[in-house]
């Protein structure tokens, strides 16, 4: 009796896929630099205009820890689901046993490790640069981990949803990049929510950008007194929470529903 082979499960042929986009990932220094460097780059230059206390800062600090996972994650992978579907990647992986869930897993596995690496630096800048104090606690690291989870989580899937605007490479960069540099005024990246007018406030608490930056300060703040300068005067955990996973079952229900294998895709 011949034995019939069984295929890998959705989450396996994930890790697996995974595993390919670091490899190429990493054989590809030129990309790897600028991914991961560019941020430390941003926060080196930006913080010599808004850094002019070591309470100023912790709080600059842990916004563009924010602010570059959502790049990596938003905006970078978006544009690598584009070039994979403009080179034919997607049409290729169509026709092997793989579902798109596990291609998304492997590009999620991606995103966690470059992010992680990105983190990493940028802390290590903040800390040589500006005297930044790492989180002390493990109350204070765990909030640090959920918070990534899901600005990841969140960023990845909502940036995969709007790369099936962009039909090309070359579009995809105004296309991703646009709506991040605008949601990095309004959330608090450069210029503290609680300064802004209201319905800008308004407009930069819709999406997850403000949050995770957010999330990210009640991390690297001194004491809880720094709460105040947010623009509800508090750290509001729950409602991080809240917002994060609400955005990540959107994404899921929008990448359900947009992705394409192919730009002729119907």
């Amino acid at each position: 009796m011949t034995a019939v082979a069984t295929l890998p499960g959705t989450f396996s042929l994930g890790l697996s896929r995974g595993a390919t986009e670091l490899r190429e990932f990493f054989r590809q220094k030129e990309n790897l630099i600028f991914t991961v460097s560019l941020p430390a780059i941003l926060m080196l230059l930006l913080g010599t205009v808004y850094v002019t206390e070591p309470a100023h800062g912790q709080m600059f600090a842990a916004s563009m820890i924010g602010a570059g996972i959502i790049s990596t994650s938003f905006v970078g992978l978006g544009m690598s689901v584009v070039a994979d579907r403009e080179d034919g990647t997607l049409k290729r992986l169509r026709g092997t046993p793989m579902p798109f869930t596990s291609y998304f897993i492997g590009k999620i596995v991606l995103v966690f490790v470059s992010s992680l690496f990105e983190a990493v630096l940028l802390m290590a800048v903040a800390m040589l640069r500006f005297d930044v104090e790492l989180p002390s606690t493990a109350g204070k690291w765990f909030t640090f981990g959920w918070v990534f989870v899901l600005g990841v989580i969140s960023c990845s899937l909502i940036g995969v949803a709007l790369s099936s605007i962009a039909k090309s490479t070359r579009n995809a960069a105004g296309v991703l990049n646009l709506p991040y540099i605008v949601l990095q005024f309004l959330s608090g990246v450069f210029i503290m929510q609680s300064a802004l007018p209201e319905s800008l406030r308004t407009a930069g608490s819709i999406f997850p950008l403000k949050w995770v930056c957010q999330g990210f300060r009640s991390v690297f703040a001194l004491d809880d007194g720094y709460a105040v300068m947010e623009a509800a005067g508090s750290w509001e955990l729950g409602k991080i929470a809240l917002v994060l996973g609400a955005w990540t079952i959107a994404g899921l229900v929008l990448v359900s529903r947009t992705f394409k294998w192919s730009n002729t895709a119907s």
